[in-house]
């Protein structure tokens, strides 16, 4: 069975990841069919870059993502694209769709953002209100 996986490279502690089609029974590390993207974690947000043409191919042809690539896929909108074509839909349709769900995945991404500044704000007044009480309790 083909499955698209990843694949960890990078120094320690320090992971970058290709996305790869593999045999099952291969290790993770192991010998691959093909390589069509990479994923690296490590940056903020994490950066994903796919061929969605290759990706496509193989998930037309029976390969099943794991649960991480899965979720990559999703973002990229291309299980949403496979699933539209599987409906019938017309390409002006898949198109349209496809833009929607950019902007809603970009939309989550600003509001995420955002969400981590305010908690960063927060716990630096808490720090700075910590720090006062000590000095208003000696005097």
């Amino acid at each position: 069975m083909v499955k698209l996986r990843l694949r960890r490279r990078g120094r320690k502690k320090q992971p970058i990841y290709d996305i790869a089609a593999m045999d099952s029974r291969k290790s993770r590390n192991g010998e691959f069919l093909e390589k069509f993207g990479q994923y690296n974690p490590m940056t903020n947000p994490a950066t994903i870059t796919m061929d969605r043409a290759r990706a496509l191919h193989w998930l037309r042809n029976g390969a099943q993502p794991t649960s991480i690539v899965r979720r990559l896929l999703s973002l990229q909108g291309i299980t949403l694209e496979l699933h539209m074509e599987r409906k019938g839909k017309t390409a002006d349709e898949i198109s349209t769709s496809l833009e929607k769900h950019a902007a809603t995945v970009q939309a989550r991404l600003v509001r995420r953002k955002a969400k981590n500044e305010e908690k960063k704000r927060a716990a630096a007044k808490a720090a700075e209100a910590a720090a006062a009480a000590p000095e208003a309790a000696t005097e």
